[in-house]
């Protein structure tokens, strides 16, 4: 399709602008954590890598990553089994009220946080469970078997079934045909699922909220309680910074390992 040069600059200009309005404020974040002032002025000024020794050695923020990986990794790893689960149970077989459960399965990545934290909230204290670890992990787990289940449906859906029919043809059993053909071919998509759950379990706060134990702080949830007190801003900068940091890695390669298995497969 033709496409003029007006046209490609107007384009270009407009993505420019939201790429700017998108971006420059995590920068800017980055820039104020080796800022020699503690407040959000502009322009910055100074270098200092400081505030940077002082988070290492500040026991708060260390102590909230710890509690974000461990809440992060418990979370996507119960993602990935249930989400793997779900999408060979939607994709691969066909009953009664499946549509159903197929929108049960993707409804909790649509509601709003605050209305998932507040019905977990509830729920666990009309059963008497007390807030802890426990119901941190299996509120995120919540909304990360979302992520994996639509990863992994989609790859199933570019499998040809004909495959572990042939696999069966050939005398494998059920967990055979899975250990030879299935799982190598969508073991992309499901590290690709368990990386983006993780990010995404990593960086919750909403939901963290209404579902954390008294005192249990993520990096999240100690970002948003220490931003507010002028002589933590620096070291809130640095922890924001760490966040974006650790949150784009796990994205980055899930996104090249998407790409690869769409590049692989030809569509």
């Amino acid at each position: 399709m033709y496409v003029s040069r007006l046209a490609r600059s107007v384009l270009g200009a407009f993505t420019a602008l939201v790429l700017l309005v998108l971006y420059f404020p995590i920068a800017y974040i980055a820039r104020l954590s080796v800022n020699t002032a503690k407040t959000y002025a502009w322009p910055p000024r100074g270098f200092t890598l400081e505030w940077w020794r002082a988070a290492a050695h500040a026991s708060g923020p260390r102590d909230a990553l710890v509690r974000s990986l461990e809440t992060a990794l418990l979370a996507s790893t119960i993602a990935l089994i249930l989400g793997t689960l779900a999408s060979f149970a939607l994709t691969r077989h066909r009953f009664f009220g499946r549509n159903v459960v197929s929108l049960m399965a993707v409804l909790p990545i649509a509601l709003p946080g605050i209305v998932t934290g507040i019905a977990l909230n509830s729920g666990f204290h009309r059963v008497g469970v007390n807030l802890s670890l426990f119901t941190l992990v299996v509120a995120h787990a919540t909304f990360c078997i979302v992520i994996v289940y639509n990863n992994v449906a989609a790859r199933l859906r570019r499998l040809a079934p004909s495959l572990e029919e042939a696999s069966a043809d050939l005398g494998a059993d059920i967990f055979q045909t899975f250990g030879y053909v299935t799982f190598p071919l969508m073991r992309s998509a499901l590290v690709a699922g368990g990386l983006l759950a993780f990010a995404l379990s990593f960086d919750e706060i909403i939901v963290t909220t209404f579902t954390a134990g008294a005192g249990f702080e993520t990096l999240p949830l100690w970002i948003f309680n220490n931003m507010f007190r002028p002589n933590n801003l620096p070291l809130v900068n640095v922890v924001a910074t760490v966040v974006v940091l650790l949150s784009i890695v796990p994205v980055y390669i899930a996104q090249r390992l998407s790409d690869g298995v769409v590049g692989a497969t030809g569509h």
